[in-house]
Formats: C-alpha cells, sequence, structure tokens
C-alpha cells in the first residue's frame, strides 16, 4: 500500500503504533540479552508461565521453541493458578521462567513467583518494574510490556516473548537464522499497518453483522491457537460478556461440528505451519453446504503480505497478524456496534474474589 493512501483507522493511533514498535527494537535487544544471560548460565528446562490472557499469548512461544527446538529441549506451558497448588516435577532450581502481566498485580502470577525464587528459580517477566510483580523477579529481570500508546493487539508482546525464546534456540544450535529474523521484522510494524487497512472494511462488516449475535464458534490451531482463545475469552467474553465456543481444528470433529446449524456464526482462524491441513479439512466442512448455515467466515493469514519476509518466517509472524486483525480491529468495531466499552467489567478487579 502507498504510503500516500491516507486510510483511516478507527480508534487507532498510526504515529504512536509506529513510534511504540520503533522503542521496541531497543527492548527486544533486552530481552535476546536475558536469554544470552541463561544460556550462558545454563538450565534444564524452560517455562512459560501465564494466566487468562498472558498465558494464551505464550502458548505460541511454546509451540515455536517445541518446532524449532531440539529434542532434548524441555519446554513447559504451565497456568499460574494451577502451579500455585499443584507445582511441577520437572522444575528445579536449575529451570528458567518467563512470565508476563501487563497489570504487574496479576495475583496468581505474583504467587508463584514469591514461591518460585523462594525455590531458587530464574524468573524473568514482561511487567512494568516497579509493580509487585516485577519487585519481586528485580527490576533487572523485567522488560515492560506496556505500550506507551496503548494501541494494538498483542503482537508486540509476542515480539518480545520470541526475542527471549527463538534466542533461547539459537544459542542451541537449534534456530540459526535468529538475526536475519530480528532485522527482516525490524520495520514490520509498517506492514501490521498496512495490514490493518486493508482489513478495515471487512472487520467493520463483521462486526455490525455479528457483534449482537447471541453466540459465536472460533476454530484455530497451531501457532493461532492461543490467539484464538484470547479473542474468544479475553475479548468477547470478559470485554463484550458474549457467549462464545473455541475449539482447535483438530478436535472440532468430535463433538463440536454437530453444533454448527444455521444461524450460528462460525469464525475459522487459517494459519501457515503444519496444521494447515488441520485447518483445510475443517474449511473443506464448513463451506460445503452440508451445515445449511452461511454464516461462515475464514480469516488466514497467509493472505496478508509481509514485504521483505522470508516465507520461513512467516509462521512466527502469523499470529502477529491475526492479532492485528481480530484481537485489535475486529474489536474496536464489536465495540462501536454493541456499544459496550471494551474497559467496562462487572466482576473483574471490582471486588475481591
Amino acid at each position: 500500500m502507498k504510503e500516500t493512501e491516507k486510510i483511516e483507522i478507527m480508534h487507532f493511533d498510526q504515529e504512536g503504533y509506529l513510534e511504540d514498535g520503533k522503542a521496541l527494537y531497543e527492548t527486544g535487544k533486552k530481552m535476546t540479552a536475558l536469554a544470552d544471560k541463561v544460556a550462558d548460565e545454563g538450565y534444564d528446562a524452560v517455562f512459560l508461565m501465564g494466566v487468562g490472557g498472558t498465558w494464551d499469548e505464550l502458548m505460541q512461544l511454546e509451540y515455536l521453541m517445541n518446532k524449532f527446538g531440539d529434542r532434548d529441549l524441555e519446554v513447559y506451558l504451565i497456568h499460574a493458578a494451577e502451579w500455585n497448588v499443584m507445582g511441577h516435577k520437572r522444575m528445579t532450581e536449575k529451570s528458567v521462567v518467563l512470565t508476563a502481566s501487563e497489570s504487574g498485580t496479576t495475583p496468581e502470577v505474583l504467587e508463584a513467583v514469591k514461591k518460585m525464587k523462594g525455590m531458587g528459580v530464574r524468573v524473568y517477566a514482561m511487567t512494568k518494574p516497579e509493580g509487585p510483580i516485577g519487585q519481586a523477579v528485580g527490576a533487572e529481570n523485567c522488560v515492560k510490556m506496556a505500550s506507551d500508546h496503548g494501541n494494538g493487539g498483542c503482537e508486540m508482546g509476542y515480539y518480545l516473548a520470541d526475542c527471549f525464546g527463538l534466542r533461547l534456540l539459537n544459542r542451541r544450535g537449534c534456530f540459526p537464522k535468529f538475526d536475519k529474523f530480528i532485522g527482516q521484522t525490524k520495520d514490520v510494524w509498517t506492514h501490521l499497518v498496512d495490514i490493518r487497512k486493508s482489513f478495515e472494511p471487512r472487520a467493520e462488516e463483521l462486526a455490525k453483522k455479528y457483534a449482537l449475535a447471541p453466540y459465536t464458534m472460533f476454530i484455530g490451531s497451531g501457532a493461532l491457537w492461543g490467539e484464538t482463545i484470547l479473542f474468544s475469552m479475553c475479548i468477547l467474553e470478559e470485554m463484550q460478556w458474549k457467549r462464545t465456543r473455541y475449539i482447535t481444528s483438530a478436535d472440532f470433529f468430535h463433538g463440536t461440528l454437530e453444533l454448527v446449524e444455521p444461524g450460528v456464526p462460525v469464525f475459522l482462524f487459517m494459519g501457515e505451519d503444519e496444521n494447515r491441513k488441520l485447518d483445510e479439512r475443517v474449511r473443506a466442512f464448513l463451506t460445503r453446504g452440508v451445515t445449511g448455515d452461511t454464516d461462515i467466515n475464514i480469516i488466514d493469514t497467509a493472505e496478508f503480505a509481509i514485504p521483505g519476509l522470508d516465507d520461513e518466517f512467516r509462521v512466527i509472524v502469523s499470529p502477529w497478524i491475526l492479532s492485528s486483525l481480530i484481537t485489535d480491529r475486529l474489536a474496536a468495531y464489536y465495540e462501536t456496534v454493541t456499544k459496550h466499552n471494551l474497559n467496562y467489567r462487572r466482576y473483574y478487579h471490582q471486588f475481591d474474589y
């Protein structure tokens, strides 16, 4: 898209977003340095810990580290609330934990971090250094997660987490093109703005058609599965109070397919990894006409170009693309149609529970 084209993106500060993206390159270097420190010291296992949205966000990194890692690499995605009551037998004082909290106060994460530090486990966090979690981890072990301008979906958080995880793989000899990847994504934010512009009319159309639907189904897989959950649960359920059903492409044919019927909006998010074959099977079923459901919507990250990015890196960037499309643009238009502020809650952070 030509720079001279002036296409407005609703409720989106383009200049602020690009400013954040430019600063993120330097922040990413800090994540890389933390990974180098871990690699120099050695480790027996990597734990990615979140709760709610942060758990969903770290899912893509778990996928990538397992995809590109060697057979001896141990990577575990753990839920902070579950770890607090169950622990994990493979976690030792030689383990390393990466966690995240935009608020810096997430109680389940804070409790887990304190326990882990007491065990001698190294914990690194994407959070504000001055917050309770940042203080528990130590400012030197924190990288700020939140955007200064409140723009975008989760793609900048994905970038930071990937800088850490992929660098660990690089140091193991598993991801030799790390530096090339970082170089090719340095200015990716400009392209993600262009992607938003191209999707803007469709986001508005989809929201007008489905934002008031009583129930919507979302299907995803592989590197996109975490983003699928995040949009369904954190955006639509938490922030819009909409009823959703999210299911993997692999599990769709083991029960959920029977719920597809006329009048039920179904969204299929198609990715660019090995699981695309599973997505294609779901697409074939949904579009053959046997259900009578005409509210079938397919969003395919492969349709959105990232100039200058090698094809082998697209699997890494595919969640960034999807987050730009749905967690940012589609969510903004849902808010407009429902007239329900994305920041409004009935229970969340309203009282102790």
